[in-house]
C-alpha cells in the first residue's frame, strides 16, 4: 500500500483546513490590533468606558473572543469534513 500524500485525499482536506485555520488566526490578530491600537491610541483620560473597562479592551478582547468563537463554530460545522485516520481499505492488523 502506497503512502503517497499526492494520492491520499486526506492530505488535500488537511491542507485546506490548515489554511482556513491560518486565515482565522490572521482575522483574530487584525481585529485585535485594529481595536487595541486604533481606539487605544489616546490618553486614558480620553477613553470611553464600557462596564468600567476601556472601550478598546472590550472591543478587541471581549468582542474579538465572541467573534472568533462564532466564526470557528461556523467554519468547523460548515466547511470542515470528517476524515478517517485509519489506512484506506483496512482496519487494525
Amino acid at each position: 500500500m502506497e503512502n503517497n500524500k499526492n494520492s491520499d485525499p486526506r492530505f488535500k482536506i488537511a491542507h485546506r483546513e490548515a489554511l482556513i485555520g491560518v486565515g482565522l488566526a490572521i482575522i483574530n490578530f487584525v481585529w485585535w490590533f485594529a481595536f487595541a491600537y486604533g481606539l487605544g491610541d489616546q490618553t486614558p483620560e480620553d477613553y470611553t468606558y464600557i462596564w468600567g473597562l476601556p472601550s478598546w479592551f472590550v472591543y478587541s478582547c471581549i468582542g474579538g473572543f465572541i467573534l472568533m468563537a462564532v466564526l470557528v463554530t461556523f467554519v468547523v460545522t460548515v466547511w470542515f469534513k470528517e476524515v478517517p485516520f485509519d489506512e484506506e481499505g483496512g482496519g487494525p492488523e
